[in-house]
């Protein structure tokens, strides 16, 4: 696949960077610019991605990073059971607990949300930091609710995380996360309430929680562009009309002079007929007259 000529390999990161100094130097700057290109394309557009992994893993498949990476991009294509063996084999070669939340989810994802609580409740989590620890809580509560247990997953979702004022980087996503919940629950005004606290932590826009305050409070937003559009198409509709009036009265109009011409001609053959009778009269009196 082509790659940007702005796109060097230099932009991933020291760690990932030091993982590729076990490969040959023209196939590590390869392999790593094809996963800069994962990470670019991941969140926009995902099949993108998941074809530079696909690259990436065909050149360096005993590299952990591409391995980890060619399961997000799976991950983020909703190809749960490639991306949960290739979770399993980063996570072989590292020893590391890190990908444990998200082999959960890939659980979830694959209709198993019994496994994804035992995952939860493993010995894994407490190997994680509090980012992870978290993701795992929302990992959890998202298979309680797939089980329809969702007064247990309000409860899942109740921890000191959600209750501290300060903001982290996960703190929008638990806060949408318990409100979303709630919601579901039709217990409408403490939705309304941890829908309104996601807005002041997502300062970065990750969650569409005030779009979902917006909608709890009975606003809506107008699509300008729809608007134009919607005001285009009813010109082109009139347009449209008029051209069919007009078209109709030129049909008319040929009709008409269809009509007129075929009157024309009934009058010359009328004519054409008289003029032969009287001329046949005119030579039957000549011929009596001989005699």
């Amino acid at each position: 696949m082509p790659i940007p000529e702005d796109v060097t390999g230099d932009e991933i990161d020291k760690d990932v960077r030091q993982e590729l100094q076990s490969l040959p130097k023209t196939l590590a700057e390869d392999v790593a610019k094809n996963l800069v290109m994962v990470a670019r394309l991941i969140d926009e557009d995902p099949e993108g991605a998941y074809g530079y992994s696909k690259v990436a893993l065909r050149l360096a498949s005993r590299v952990a990073a591409v391995r980890e990476a060619a399961g997000f991009a799976a991950y983020a294509n909703q190809k749960y059971s490639e991306a949960l063996a290739e979770f399993r084999a980063a996570r072989r070669m590292t020893g590391s607990a890190d990908l444990w939340p998200v082999m959960a989810d890939c659980e979830r994802g694959l209709g198993r949300p019994e496994k994804a609580l035992d995952m939860a409740g493993a010995p894994e989590v407490h190997k994680l930091d509090k980012a992870g620890q978290v993701e795992m809580r929302l990992v959890a509560a998202g298979a309680r609710r797939d089980m329809g247990q969702l007064d247990a997953a309000i409860v899942t979702l109740q921890s000191p995380e959600l209750a501290s004022n300060s903001v982290q980087p996960w703190t929008a996503r638990l806060r949408y996360a318990y409100a979303d919940a709630l919601l579901a629950a039709e217990r409408v005004g403490e939705a309304r309430e941890w829908f309104a606290k996601a807005v002041e932590a997502d300062r970065d826009g990750s969650t569409d929680a005030s779009d979902r305050l917006a909608e709890l409070d009975g606003v809506e937003f107008v699509d300008a562009l729809n608007d134009e559009a919607e005001d285009e198409a009813e010109v082109t509709v009139t347009v449209t009309d008029e051209d069919t009036d007009d078209d109709a009265d030129e049909s008319e109009e040929s009709l008409g002079e269809a009509a007129t011409d075929s009157e024309a001609d009934s009058t010359a053959a009328a004519k054409s007929a008289t003029e032969a009778e009287t001329e046949t009269e005119i030579e039957s009196k000549s011929e009596t007259d001989k005699d």
